[in-house]
């Protein structure tokens, strides 16, 4: 699958892969704080903003269209941060193609197995009837009552695509991750461990990566370093993005051995 991509900047190369619902467009300003010292590629991972949609979708899948983006892109190694969705992406292919990465940083998800992956917000998007929605004020309207949280409700609507008739669309393709659910909550699997050089970075008031998931950690990713951002949450390059900047570029810039 030809993912869609963004690229700013120049120096080595570091892929950013965004979460679910997401797209690169998520982490432009990131990659622009960035693009001093790396050429970023900001990419779109399948069923996600400009790429492609397919009915099928799990993290082999998507660790195999990473591995196509560099090679279409003449990449033949690179530093690559994922966050969340992207984060385990990230993961699933570094634990498959490890001399294709430099340095791996993974935000906010652990290797595990997740209960479940935003079945409230699932259902929420999949009932907004939007046959009858004119403007993103009326579909954050429609939200509001099953997704309280007026910067998550924000978030999602960037995912409405204006069709030139009027109305909207999902530029996500909602009905194949929803069906898919399953797989987007899977471990990643590896035969052996990465020994690369990584940093996991967790929100301090997040619980998607807690104590109890240090142990899979080491055991995949043995030169893990875990460090937390205290105040913030999922969204940790939102939350606190000048103390979530100094660490990956500081982790990034550390000579290797």
């Amino acid at each position: 699958m030809k993912l869609h991509s963004e690229v700013i900047g120049s120096g080595p190369d570091l892929i950013v892969l965004h979460g679910l619902f997401g797209s690169h467009q998520n982490w432009q300003p990131v990659a622009r704080r960035l693009s001093g010292e790396f050429r970023v590629h900001t990419v779109d991972l399948r069923n996600h903003g400009a790429s492609p949609h397919h009915d099928e979708v799990n993290y082999p899948l998507m660790a195999e269209d990473l591995r196509w983006f560099m090679d279409q892109a003449g990449i033949a190694s690179a530093h690559v941060l994922g966050h969340s969705l992207g984060g385990k992406v990230a993961m699933q292919f570094a634990l498959v193609w490890p001399k294709r990465v430099g340095k791996l940083v993974v935000v906010d998800i652990a290797p595990r197995a997740y209960d479940s992956v935003h079945d409230d917000v699932f259902e929420a998007l999949r009932g907004l009837r939007l046959s009858r929605i004119r403007t993103r004020t009326e579909a954050d309207a429609a939200l509001a009552g099953s997704i309280p949280h007026h910067a998550t409700r924000r978030f999602l609507l960037t995912n409405l695509q204006p069709l030139p008739e009027g109305g909207f669309r999902w530029r996500v393709n909602l009905e194949a991750l929803s069906a898919q659910r399953e797989h987007l909550t899977a471990a990643v699997t590896a035969m052996v461990p990465f020994e690369g050089r990584m940093l996991f970075v967790r929100g301090g008031t997040s619980d998607y990566v807690r104590d109890g998931d240090r142990l899979e950690i080491e055991r995949l990713f043995p030169h893990a370093r875990i460090e937390t951002i205290e105040g913030a949450g999922h969204w940790v390059h939102v939350d606190a993005p000048e103390a979530f900047l100094d660490l990956i570029k500081g982790f990034l810039a550390e000579a290797d051995g």
